[in-house]
């Protein structure tokens, strides 16, 4: 097959005229939204005076220290606290992030871990956007940091019992895949890394991962279909790996420990849905599983959190998340209320293993975010923290609900609908409907602060749960991914015709947004049905599929054949060509398009958007506005720091809202 690139001399950063390019279109879109500047900056202080600056976290306890977040006003980034014993010990600061982020124009921490001695703490810093962390030491009682500066990780560390040994994952340095994992002695030197495992198949990625009990240390291998796992006693860091399950194509697995046993959270024998099984840690492989929690057809078993006294399960069941406290002595069964249509909930912080108290979040579209601690013995619950939206926010003015439509082949698809309770609903109505579909992940219906300032201004916001989550299911997920892909763009397409149908908008008042393979189903959804959208915000969009999954030198590649199939075998190729959006381009009318990149973008490289966007001014055959924004300075996540962030999201309301004002 012969395939014709026009823009393909975009895909090389390091080419001076590729940059100039950038910059020109970046200046094309600001002078071409001059007008809009001034509702962007209303935008931007309108969301930031919703936000408590001077906020912190609910404190967790762990291993004697009481640990919080927290934010002081006027500043970017978090300060990471910790008190010994109790609340009103003197505070102790572990990194003040906004010192260290002096200096960059990108800056994000993560992976903070402390020693088993409260000593040293183990973390990872990005200063590029690319998500290749340096991995630090610091030691604690000296505010020092160790001689200790890995490049090209994923910013987590591991430590074994003995304070003196880390675990890490390094990345390849060009396709960015976590290959190999390393031990490193904190006290002999930069030079005392050694390597432990490498990850020779690349469509697999490594990690390393601690039990909750903090008695063994695991080296997991992983790829979209496939998973296996190692481990070491914690204790004895020196010894060799231990195999729980080899990998079989097919056969996802995760482990957890409670006393002698494994606990396997897993999809063996057909359990698509998962099951646990229990398996003795002497002989952990699976013919020796044996059923602990069986298969359900019709619950999507998510997470299983073990505890000295519980266990607690996270499960999905038409789609809401239920969950579920079981007692280890007689393995009764109680079901968190979760009072609402619609909500997100998952458990939350719960690192201590001897306690009897469990935190989970609560959200809901118009409920602001809770951490909730309920008592496993009493189910007595206690709202630590709830987002404060600052301002004249009642969510009394506001009213969510669940619709389902049907697609063309039958399938009932939910929607998550929010709006303010006293606007009139008709074919007048702006709406924003917001989808994602790939990878399994499941977009719940949350609260959102900044969404107001669109819903504030008589917009109808809707998340539309296509097929490629797991929304409903791990079939939901399968019927939207390889050669059912194209499930995931149809259905949002009949989502959006059903809510012009059933006058909740129409084609002038109708806009789209996805990003990153969001992004793929927005790319699909203006070249099949461009007549349905007024606007539409690709961000960060994945829409050059064929040429990026031919090129395995590029991150995420070969670790993505199982979610889109591989090009170089026929059947897929011809497939992902029939909907890649970059070999798609009509010559017909498009909406008006809003496409943002990031030059360091390590997910979606930044020449996909930029060649999209080429293509597409190329082939419209209308006037309506295509911009691309790069963001020079960042990646796939956008600027760092809270207020930063407000920035991007006001350039994307204010293209909605000014399209809008315009009818």
């Amino acid at each position: 097959d012969v395939r014709i690139d026009e823009f393909y001399w975009l895909n090389n950063p390091d080419d001076p005229e590729v940059i100039d390019y950038l910059e020109k279109e970046n200046d094309y879109y600001k002078k071409s939204t001059r007008h809009l500047k001034s509702l962007e900056d209303n935008l931007f202080y309108e969301m930031r005076s919703k936000i408590k600056e001077d906020d912190s976290s609910a404190p967790y306890f762990y291993n004697g220290y009481w640990y919080i977040t927290r934010y002081e006003k006027d500043k970017q980034y978090p300060i990471y606290t910790r008190k010994k014993e109790n609340l009103f010990a003197d505070e102790e600061i572990l990194f003040n992030c906004n010192e260290l982020a002096k200096g960059y124009e990108y800056f994000k921490m993560v992976g903070i871990n402390i020693s088993p001695d409260n000593k040293k703490v183990v973390f990872g810093v990005d200063t590029l956007s690319r998500r290749q962390y340096t991995l630090k030491v610091k030691d604690l009682e000296s505010g020092e940091l160790l001689d200790i500066n890995v490049k090209n990780t994923t910013g987590y560390g591991v430590w074994a019992n003995d304070n003196q040994h880390i675990f890490y994952a390094k990345k390849n340095p060009k396709t960015l895949r976590a290959e190999s994992i390393f031990r490193q002695s904190i006290n002999q030197g930069k030079d005392s890394n050694k390597l432990i495992y490498t990850e020779t198949d690349n469509t697999f990625s490594t990690f390393v991962s601690k039990s909750k009990s903090d008695s063994f240390i695991f080296i997991g291998s992983f790829s979209t279909l496939t998973s296996e796992y190692r481990f070491i006693d914690a204790s004895k860091p020196l010894g060799d790996f231990k195999l729980v399950q080899k990998r079989v194509e097919g056969l996802e697995y995760s482990v957890s420990h409670f006393e002698d046993n494994f606990y396997i959270y897993s999809n063996a024998n057909n359990a698509k849905n998962f099951k646990i099984d229990i398996v003795p840690i002497s002989n952990p492989s699976k013919e020796n599983w044996k059923t602990f929690l069986p298969h359900r057809n019709d619950v999507l078993l998510e997470d299983i959190d073990l505890f000295k006294n519980f266990w607690v399960t996270t499960e999905r069941l038409d789609g809401l998340t239920k969950i579920f406290i079981r007692n280890w002595k007689d393995s009764s069964k109680i079901e968190i209320d979760m009072d609402s249509e619609t909500y997100t909930s998952y458990t939350s912080t719960n690192l201590e293993f001897d306690t009897n108290y469990l935190r989970y979040v609560f959200s809901s579209m118009t409920q602001p975010s809770q951490v909730v601690q309920i008592d496993m013995n009493t189910l007595k619950k206690e709202v630590l923290k709830e987002q404060i939206v600052q301002g004249n926010f009642d969510s009394n003015n506001y009213t969510s609900k669940r619709i389902w439509v049907e697609s063309r082949d039958g399938k009932k698809i939910p929607v998550s609908i929010l709006h303010k309770k006293n606007i009139e609903i008709n074919s007048q109505t702006p709406v924003l409907l917001y989808g994602y579909g790939s990878y399994g992940s499941t977009i719940d219906p949350s609260f959102s602060s900044n969404i107001l300032s669109l819903v504030d201004r008589g917009f109808i916001y809707a998340v539309a749960h296509v097929r490629g989550s797991e929304y409903l299911g791990r079939s939901w997920y399968e019927d939207g991914k390889m050669l059912n892909k194209k499930n995931t763009f149809f259905d949002f397409i009949d989502v959006s015709n059903y809510l012009i149908s059933q006058n909740y908008t129409s084609p002038k008042h109708l806009y789209a947004y996805g990003g990153s393979a969001g992004g793929l189903l927005m790319g699909f959804v203006v070249n099949e049905a461009p007549d349905l959208y007024n606007g539409v915000i690709a961000a960060v969009p994945f829409v050059d599929v064929v040429t990026t999954m031919l090129d395995e030198n590029i991150p995420l590649t070969t670790g993505e054949f199982d979610e889109w199939g591989n090009p170089k075998n026929k059947k897929y190729y011809d497939y992902i060509k029939s909907y890649s959006p970059y070999d798609n381009i009509k010559k017909q009318s498009y909406p008006n398009l809003l496409v943002t990149s990031g030059l360091y973008d390590s997910q979606v490289q930044f020449w996909e958007p930029t060649k999209w966007v080429a293509r597409l001014r190329l082939k419209s055959k209308n006037n309506n506005k295509i911009y691309l924004d790069t963001n020079m300075e960042a990646g796939h996540g956008g600027s760092s720091g809270r207020f930063n962030s407000l920035v991007e999201t006001s350039k994307k309301y204010a293209f909605l809202i000014g399209l809008e004002n315009q009818k």
